[in-house]
């Protein structure tokens, strides 16, 4: 009986349950909506990915017309039948003139700097996007898959924050604030109001090509960004609280479909591997080993090839550690120790195969899952050098400012 009645009068376990989760959604929901998450990953994203296609850009400079031009074997013709299938965006089919493409390459080169320094990332990882989509979509036999890595994060950049850190964006803001003063961003503003321009009179004059959705897209992001400059001059708080709630969630959002995208990449690549049979009696890395174009070091590939217990290791753990990344998610110290190990494989592959940008890609890709703390050091050490190396600098100028103080 005594038994029967401590049990009847036990708490119920789901006693307060409602009012428990009422605020774990309320922490969520500010959480994703109050901050900018993974501000730092997103700076590594938009830091890596604009100089790999810029890297990529220069090194192809010579050969620009022959892959993307009008000398190009894919011709005009054919990627018009494609894209008219496909429905791809390139503005390289806009006009057949070399000048026209002379401007997109290189006006694509000049994006990928000034996304690389996060000068107005807003404009700028738009024009990045465009000049991406356009050189990949134009010719689309060329790549290494590294390109389709490029052509996904570059459409996702333009949904992030990515310009909070690590940008010439941040470092006016920071001067701003230290002065007291609002950040007015006249030069943003005229970048603006240019790049309207150019879009309309495109528009008007047929010369752009443009289907009703990428009208959209296009116009929306414009008046997007005019109601931003509204909004940091006009005297209601709330629509600037609104926008930054609003980009808060579109932030979070794209960082965790670029997590997403990764993870899938990894988990398909590994679970198509294990279907492969060379893949499942270990000689798949035997083969591209013995293929020239992949052996730009011949020395180098016949040395690892000579060893069939490494070859065997390595192919059987190329696929273990790919299947296995979505799943170490769930433990951080696990995660961290095989993100270390791909990064290897990475590096390895642009060494042993001769694919610097496929493999720089990737690695980029993989530093979305880096820690923040181990981010933030890498930036102090990466400051401390920097100041090391202009000191001298800073130095010759500091006599020259004392001098002109003491004339005045």
């Amino acid at each position: 009986m005594s038994a029967e009645k401590d049990t009847a009068g036990a708490p119920s376990p789901f006693k307060d349950l409602a009012t428990k989760l009422d605020r774990a959604i309320a922490r969520g929901l500010n959480k994703i909506t109050g901050l900018t998450l993974a501000p730092y990953q997103a700076a590594v994203v938009r830091i890596g990915f604009a100089l790999t296609f810029g890297l990529y850009l220069l090194r192809e400079w010579p050969h620009r017309q022959e892959l993307y031009g009008t000398t190009s074997p894919w011709g005009l013709d054919l990627a018009h039948r494609l894209v008219a299938s496909n429905h791809a965006f390139t503005v390289l089919l806009w006009s057949s003139d070399r000048l026209w493409f002379e401007l997109v390459y290189h006006g694509t080169i000049l994006a990928c700097l000034l996304l690389l320094v996060g000068w107005h990332t807003r404009t700028t990882s738009l024009l990045f996007m465009i000049g991406v989509l356009s050189l990949l979509n134009r010719n689309v036999l060329l790549g290494d898959g590294g390109d389709t890595l490029i052509h996904l994060i570059a459409s996702y950049l333009v949904l992030t924050r990515c310009g909070q850190v690590w940008s010439l964006d941040a470092r006016r803001r920071a001067r701003a604030a230290a002065l007291g003063e609002e950040d007015r961003n006249p030069v943003g503003v005229a970048l603006w109001g240019l790049c309207g321009l150019g879009l309309a009179l495109a528009q008007i004059t047929g010369f752009a090509q443009l289907p009703w959705g990428w009208i959209l897209i296009f116009w929306g992001m414009w008046l997007i960004q005019a109601l931003w400059y509204w909004a940091g001059r006009s005297r209601f708080s709330e629509v600037r609280g609104v926008l930054d709630v609003t980009a808060n969630l579109v932030h979070n959002s794209a960082m965790f479909v670029i997590a997403a995208q990764v993870c899938l990449l990894y988990a398909t690549a590994g679970w198509y591997k294990i279907q492969g049979p060379r893949w499942q009696d270990g000689t798949a890395l035997h083969y591209p080993l013995h293929l020239n174009y992949f052996s730009p070091w011949t020395p180098l590939s016949q040395a690892l090839d000579s060893g069939s217990v490494i070859v065997t290791l390595i192919t059987y753990g190329t696929v273990i550690a790919q299947v296995a990344f979505p799943f170490t998610l769930l433990n951080r110290r696990v995660k961290n120790v095989l993100l270390a190990i791909l990064m290897t494989e990475h590096a390895t592959i642009a060494v042993i195969c001769g694919l610097p940008f496929f493999s720089l890609a990737m690695v980029v890709a993989d530093m979305v899952f880096l820690p923040t703390n181990f981010l933030l050091w890498i930036g102090s050490r990466a400051s401390s050098t920097r100041k090391r190396i202009t000191r001298p600098l800073r130095r010759d100028k500091e006599p020259r400012v004392t001098e002109v103080k003491a004339r005045v």
